[in-house]
């Protein structure tokens, strides 16, 4: 595929063998790249001494996978302007601005650019049923992408999000009727045929290499071609 070896990276999220930031994470190494994985995103004290074993064991980093989403159950399941302030401000800290932090610690370990990506959705461009509030929320996201590609790219910094269609993850099975757009997606899709977690890491291992260099502020579908079906 992509030739990464030397590379580091650092993949938030690994929930278990089935989440997306399993996929990205086998996919790097397989490439080559060297793989750091855990970190609590609300805990600042964790972050520090993540970045400083970073720091101490690599001297760098090259490529960062931020894939995280919560939101309280209650607003989940609830309507987008019943959403309450507190589970929306909680909601875009997770899922958003940890996304911010982790590139601002990063970006002083990539002197000689780097890549950082994250994870969104359809439902933050148009309405997915049963998505409610994470649909405005993952749009936030989107517009954090591309402002962030616009400040890092003088520094070579690439930043990207991946957009897969309907998997299914630990986090998705909290959304009602799951399984229902799961069988949509795989029905009205031109190829038939659901993102596989394998499909967003080989996307990744991609955005990550030297031929991707010049590719930044994108958001892109890994999902059959779901998306461009109305």
């Amino acid at each position: 595929m992509f030739d990464l070896t030397g590379q580091k990276a650092l993949v938030v999220g690994v929930a278990n063998d089935q989440s997306i930031a399993w996929g990205c994470a086998k996919a790097l190494k397989a490439q080559g790249a060297e793989i750091i994985a855990p970190l609590d995103v609300r805990s600042e004290a964790d972050a520090d001494a993540l970045f400083g074993q970073i720091t101490e064991r690599w001297g760098k980093l090259d490529t960062l996978v931020h894939s995280i989403a919560f939101s309280l159950k209650d607003d989940l399941h609830g309507r987008v302007v019943d959403c309450s302030a507190e589970g929306f401000g909680l909601a875009m800290d997770i899922s958003v601005h940890s996304f911010l932090r982790l590139i601002r610690r990063a970006e002083p370990l990539m002197p000689n650019g780097g890549t950082c990506m994250t994870v969104s959705f359809m439902g933050a461009q148009r309405v997915v049923e049963h998505y409610n509030i994470m649909g405005p929320v993952k749009a936030a996201l989107e517009a954090a992408t591309r402002y962030a590609a616009a400040e890092l790219g003088p520094k070579g910094i690439s930043v990207h999000a991946l957009s897969p269609g309907p998997l299914q993850t630990r986090a998705a099975s909290g959304i009602d009727a799951f399984d229902t757009l799961l069988n949509d997606a795989a029905e009205r899709a031109p190829t038939h045929h659901l993102a596989t977690i394998e499909d967003v890491g080989a996307y990744a291992a991609f955005l990550a290499s030297r031929e991707a260099a010049n590719v930044t502020g994108g958001i892109h579908p890994i999902d059959g071609g779901y998306s461009i079906i109305g």
